[in-house]
């Protein structure tokens, strides 16, 4: 199943994201405590994979796109419901770091097989690459 390690990535993102944000305002970076800030944006993740239907093509930009879509509206709507403090400063925030880990991970990850790829047909074509000095 491709997907998992798709999911363990973008949970590592959401617990990075609560991390640093709970150790940016001097809060325990402690398992409940990490916890606690991260599950309702855990469970948007959730909400987000679902409604994209990510398990088709986990690895593609448009996944990361609902996943981050998912994780945010779905993480901010849960925090409303719950009393917990929903700042637009905190939203934007918010939206631009799991947009940059959420997404970018997957960005990368194309970038390296594309580059990967182009290696791979430059080693095996047979016509010389530039700087190459032609053989007769």
């Amino acid at each position: 199943m491709q997907v998992l390690p798709a999911i363990a990535v973008d949970v590592i993102c959401i617990l990075i994201f609560a991390i640093i944000g709970r150790s940016s305002h001097q809060e325990a970076t402690d398992l409940l405590g990490v916890a606690y800030t991260a599950w309702p944006f855990l469970a948007g993740c959730l909400f987000g994979a679902l409604i994209g239907r990510i398990w088709r093509h986990p690895y593609a930009l448009a996944s990361g796109v609902f996943v981050w879509l998912g994780t945010v509206v779905g993480g901010m709507t849960l925090r409303v419901l719950t009393g917990a403090g929903v700042q637009p400063s905190f939203v934007l925030v918010a939206s631009v770091f799991l947009a940059v880990l959420l997404i970018g991970w997957r960005a990368g990850l194309r970038l390296i097989q594309h580059a990967r790829a182009k290696t791979s047909a430059d080693s095996t074509s047979r016509r010389p690459r530039l700087g190459t000095p032609y053989r007769y």
